[in-house]
């Protein structure tokens, strides 16, 4: 398989002079593979490589490679996070752009759900006519790459284990270590089942199995964080007293404004007009996801809506939906079709969706519960899509004996942490971390930084002292108000 690929040096993309001096040294290149490893003498994708230079002296010889998020999201354009973060400290990095990804030739980059996104964040996310758009949306993205000549079918998680696979025997790399981030443990985990010559260790950053990934699988990652959330926020005198019934408040918010919801405007840094925001109950479960990130003001901002200021929920939300025209996110949303749209959505039932939904937060209106939390309409923008059900082997289970992270955030909506306990149920030589007070992304912490670093230096006995001493962050009291 590997004799298809062919590693291409090339300078690296030029860069601002107050980037870091290990990516100011780093060494760049395209590897070349089929677009379908089945037919390697058919149509060639180029896949943007970079080698970030380690900061030590005598570095190991073992590199990481770095498994990115989405899916869609590019792995070369997080170089400057993973040094930020030291993960460099003792050892090169080696990242790829996922096939379809932004950098990648061809990209499956959709300009056009920006622009839905942009357009509808001022309208009642589950109407028919927002449906409609989002479809159209879909549609407009999958004609444009048809008439490239683009076969979406060969985007997915195997055929990018077999690059990455590819890439360590061009790079003539004898061991790596794969970290791993979000869908990006998905990807890994199907790596180490299929191409486990060349693994040293693993570190999976907020685990997504494949054997249970799906629409409705979001919803306990979703119940988790929050709950977690919420008791943090018990543990905290002045959070109990201010807010003493958060998860009942936010549910009768849901509710109401499912029925009847709120209209306002706000002003964004990047947008020289007013945004017009609606808050119904469906946005404001997926507003959930990206509040836990900056959890400190969660409870404030539920308890502030449900006083009838809407403006905190309002900034944010419209903050992760509105995009500056000339500053388009680099994130492919046609490889996340590709992959949602043959791995997860076939595999798993409306009807199983929706009890998902319900064991989850059994009193949402049923509207707000067939529509996953971040997947709004993803089984209609599928049926456009288009691609052909995955074989039932994407959905195997791992099992390995490689040495392997489990490291999750407590506060991790999206990812919730019993599913790292999931996976090493099945990965004997395992460790579970979970972080406190930390959200999706435990490598964008120091102490999760430091554990996974600690984790490839000796993966037997990482050095997880600091999580001990995590605490969740302080929430912000607001002006008290008639909710109780």
């Amino acid at each position: 398989m590997s004799g298809s690929a062919r590693f291409v040096p090339r300078e690296c993309p030029a860069s601002s002079p107050a980037v870091p001096n290990s990516l100011k040294k780093a060494r760049c290149g395209l590897l070349v593979v089929p677009e379908n490893w089945a037919n390697p003498r058919g149509p060639k994708i180029s896949l943007p490589v970079m080698i970030v230079a380690s900061a030590a002296a005598r570095p190991a010889p073992d590199p990481i490679v770095f498994f990115y998020g989405g899916p869609g999201g590019d792995a070369v354009l997080q170089a400057g996070d993973l040094v930020k973060a030291g993960l460099n400290r003792d050892r090169d990095i080696v990242l790829m752009s996922q096939r379809g990804t932004f950098s990648s030739q061809p990209s499956l980059y959709c300009p056009e759900i920006f622009r839905f996104n942009n357009e509808t964040v001022g309208r009642v996310l589950l109407s028919p006519s927002t449906r409609r758009l989002y479809v159209a949306a879909v549609t407009e993205c999958r004609r444009r790459l048809d008439s490239s000549g683009i076969n979406l079918a060969d985007y997915n998680t195997t055929q990018s284990a077999d690059d990455y696979a590819a890439l360590r025997v061009a790079l003539g790399i004898r061991q790596w270590n794969v970290l791993a981030h979000s869908y990006g443990t998905d990807l890994a985990l199907t790596y180490m089942r299929e191409h486990p010559q060349g693994i040293r260790s693993v570190a999976l950053d907020g685990v997504t199995p494949p054997s249970v990934a799906s629409p409705g699988w979001t919803w306990s990652s979703l119940k988790e964080g929050f709950d977690s959330i919420i008791r943090a926020c018990a543990a905290q005198r002045r959070c109990r007293a201010r807010y003493p019934h958060v998860a009942a408040t936010f549910t009768r918010l849901v509710i109401r404004l499912q029925a009847h919801p709120v209209t306002t405007t706000v002003r964004l840094p990047d947008s020289a007009r007013p945004v017009r925001v609606v808050l119904d109950g469906a946005t404001l479960v997926n507003w959930l996801v990206p509040a836990s990130h900056d959890a400190k003001d969660l409870p404030r901002a539920i308890y502030e809506l449900a006083d009838g200021n809407p403006q905190l929920v309002a900034e944010s939300w419209a903050a992760t939906r509105v995009t500056p025209p000339d500053q388009p996110p680099p994130f492919s949303w046609g490889l996340s079709f590709s992959v949602w749209c043959s791995e997860w959505v076939p595999y798993e039932t409306a009807s199983a969706q929706l009890a998902a939904g319900r064991r989850a937060f059994p009193a949402f209106p049923a509207p707000v519960l067939t529509q996953a939390p971040q997947l709004t309409f993803l089984r209609a923008a599928c049926r456009a899509w288009n691609v052909p059900k995955a074989p039932r082997s994407i959905r195997a289970i791992t099992r390995s004996a490689i040495p392997t992270l489990a490291i999750t955030g407590s506060f991790d909506t999206q990812t919730g942490a019993q599913w790292g306990h999931y996976a090493a149920r099945t990965l004997s030589r395992s460790i579970v971390v979970t972080l406190p007070g930390v959200a999706h992304g435990a490598y964008y912490n120091s102490c999760g930084a430091s554990v996974i670093t600690s984790f490839f230096g000796r993966p037997q006995a990482p050095d997880t002292r600091c999580v001990a001493s995590l605490q969740p962050p302080r929430f912000t009291i607001g002006p008290i108000g008639a909710v109780q």
